[in-house]
């Protein structure tokens, strides 16, 4: 992508848990709990997000070998610091979403909307829902839009183009 995004996850005999108006309300997302060790590369969220009461905007992070190895944000990033520190398991990926809502079209800075907007993706930093011997304190979602300039690649094959599924 144009802002430097090239990262891969590892979900490779991993359930997707899908989200339909039961729990999560609005919903329209599907999820992963990826092989945190095995994230690899960067990724840049254009859109912002509120964690803790503070809002951070152009969060860079860089992944290797699953750890976060540089992290920084156009605004608030002190505080990414200071969350990703939080302990060993705040530096690693908990989650990997895909957004399925297209009726929720732009964000609100709210990460139950936000989440699940059509076209978007969202890792979350921190705890896991469904891995056991990883955990934080924190599970900290961050969203990126895909509707402009993004793919969207499973086993080499491309499945998703600009937020579209092309399969």
């Amino acid at each position: 992508m144009a802002d430097g995004t090239d990262i891969t996850v590892d979900i490779e005999r991993r359930k997707a848990i899908v989200s339909y108006g039961r729990r999560n309300v609005p919903d329209g997302e599907f999820y992963f709990t990826p092989n945190h060790l095995k994230t690899v590369g960067t990724i840049f969220y254009d859109w912002p997000t509120v964690y803790g009461g503070c809002e951070f905007q152009g969060i860079r992070l860089t992944f290797k070998e699953g750890k976060i190895v540089e992290a920084t944000a156009e605004k608030g990033a002190g505080i990414s610091g200071k969350i990703l520190n939080t302990d060993e398991g705040a530096r690693y990926l908990g989650e990997f979403g895909i957004g399925t809502n297209y009726g929720i079209t732009k964000p609100s800075k709210n990460i139950l909307f936000d989440e699940k907007i059509g076209g978007s993706v969202h890792l979350a930093v921190g705890a896991a829902y469904e891995q056991p011997g990883k955990q934080s304190a924190n599970h900290w979602d961050m969203v990126k839009n895909l509707n402009n300039d993004g793919e969207i690649y499973l086993d080499d094959k491309l499945v998703q183009k600009n937020g579209e599924w092309v399969f």
